[in-house]
């Protein structure tokens, strides 16, 4: 399906001014994104179909990041899925003018909306014991992975886009989980442990689909934790507790 194409110019001043500082995407999300608008809009094409070892190929990543990055995309509204299956994936490219969150916005009350109770996406979240229960208090007590029921003596923080990935202590990339699913995903990434989990029958085929549901939404900002409006990030003196065993603070 051929288009008009668009300004390339216009296109990458929209996309480095509005699209990367309000979406905040990551260096992966920015390679995903131009590479597959390289390839669709600014060629006259709506719709573009690819398969993941292609795109990964072409942005110069592993599939892995690459399939998360298209997730975390579809979920901003960047991408828009139209067909998924074996001869690979079918999206529509939105262009940075297209996409809702990159819109102006018209209030002062609409430009506090894509940031529950004044949260920043950036926070660091293990910067303080308050905000580092507070990811725990969004769990409700369960492992994000195994839902297993924690308790203070087996829970701990992962970060669900490891830290050797340049994963972030954001509230999108933190998540409450239990010792021992700490200790065996390690650097792996979370779609691949979840399914790992699955094949181990710590899973059924409803809870796997699910916590997949539930790392798009993650990844979106969807899931911000309860904290309190007058909650700051000034740095805690307490100390974590000894039997955390995880390199992250409980």
């Amino acid at each position: 399906m051929k288009t008009k194409k668009p300004n390339a110019t216009q296109i990458w001043k929209q996309l480095e001014d509005h699209l990367v500082p309000r979406l905040r995407l990551s260096i992966t999300d920015r390679a995903v994104y131009s590479h597959l608008l390289r390839h669709s809009r600014l060629e006259g094409r709506a719709r573009l179909r690819f398969s993941m070892a292609w795109l990964a190929r072409g942005a110069r990543l592993s599939t892995n990041p690459a399939r998360w990055a298209v997730r975390r995309l579809i979920a901003h509204g960047a991408l828009r899925l139209v067909e998924r299956g074996k001869a690979g994936h079918v999206v529509e490219v939105r262009l940075p003018s297209e996409i809702r969150a990159c819109r102006p916005r018209r209030t002062a009350r609409r430009a506090a909306r894509p940031l529950p109770r004044g949260i920043d996406f950036e926070l660091d979240f293990l910067k303080t014991r308050a905000l580092r229960h507070a990811i725990h208090v969004r769990e409700r007590g369960r492992c994000f992975y195994c839902l297993r029921r924690l308790t203070p003596l087996i829970r701990c923080l992962d970060h669900v886009v490891p830290r050797v990935s340049f994963g972030s202590n954001s509230y999108r990339n933190l998540v409450s989980c239990c010792l021992h699913c700490n200790s065996h995903k390690r650097d792996r990434p979370a779609v691949g442990f979840l399914c790992w989990l699955y094949r181990e029958r710590r899973l059924t085929a409803v809870e796997l689909a699910a916590r997949l549901r539930a790392l798009d939404a993650l990844a979106s900002g969807k899931l911000p934790p309860p904290l309190p409006a007058t909650t700051n990030a000034l740095p805690s003196k307490s100390r974590p507790p000894l039997h955390c065993i995880n390199p992250v603070p409980c």
